[in-house]
Formats: structure tokens, sequence, C-alpha cells
């Protein structure tokens, strides 16, 4: 019994491998590497301790609510589980009153602007 299997393209593996490499180098560019490798896995208000397996739970806040200063020092950074980060987030914007960074855009069409006219268009 043959089998027509192909032997693999070890340049085109070569190539997904480096990708792969150079694609997690720049990850570890972010301020969520940076801050994961430079604080432990804790939450800093409740304290919740955070494991590979769960570590996609824990966000990295900025203090002062600008998501571009990004210091190397981490000086405007602390680790939070998504649920302290949300709480966070709504006491600013309670103590602010600045929604701009939750408001949605606003809406422009009225999908039952001809409603009227289809319900009558059915009796008919």
């Amino acid at each position: 019994m043959s089998t027509n299997k192909s032997a693999p393209d070890s340049s085109r593996l070569d190539r997904v491998v480096a990708q792969a490499r150079a694609d997690a180098s720049e990850r570890e560019k972010g301020y969520r590497e940076r801050a994961l490798k430079m604080y432990p896995w804790v939450c800093g208000r409740c304290a919740r301790e955070f494991t590979r397996a769960n570590l996609h739970e824990l966000t990295v806040h900025h203090r002062n609510h600008n998501h571009d200063d990004n210091p190397a020092d981490g000086s405007n950074w602390e680790l939070l589980c998504l649920y302290c980060h949300d709480n966070e987030h709504s006491r600013y914007i309670d103590h602010t009153g600045d929604i701009s960074e939750t408001r949605a855009a606003e809406a422009t069409s009225n999908p039952f602007a001809n409603l009227r006219a289809l319900m009558t268009q059915k009796k008919d």
C-alpha cells in the first residue's frame, strides 16, 4: 500500500516559525506584555491571583486613564482583574461625568421608519 504524501516543505515551515517568533517578540514590546513581566500576576484591588490558565482575565489599567501614556517604567499601569477594571472605569465616569470613552456612536438610520406602511400593506 503506497501513500502519496508529499514531504513537508521545510522552507515554508521555517518561514512560519520565524514569523511566529517575530510576532511574539513584537507582542512582548506591547505594554500588556511588559506589565505582566514587571508586576506579579495579582489584581491590585481584590488581590486575586492569576495563573497562565486565567491570565486573560487580568488587564492593564492606566492610572491616569490615558492609554497613550505608557512609560517604560510602568508607573502609569496597574494590573486589575476584569471586574475591578470595569469598576474602576465606572467610578471614573461617576466622578468626572466623562462618558466619552464609553459613548457609542449615534444612530444614523431608523430601522422602523417604514414599519407602519409595511404593516398596512400586509393587511390589504
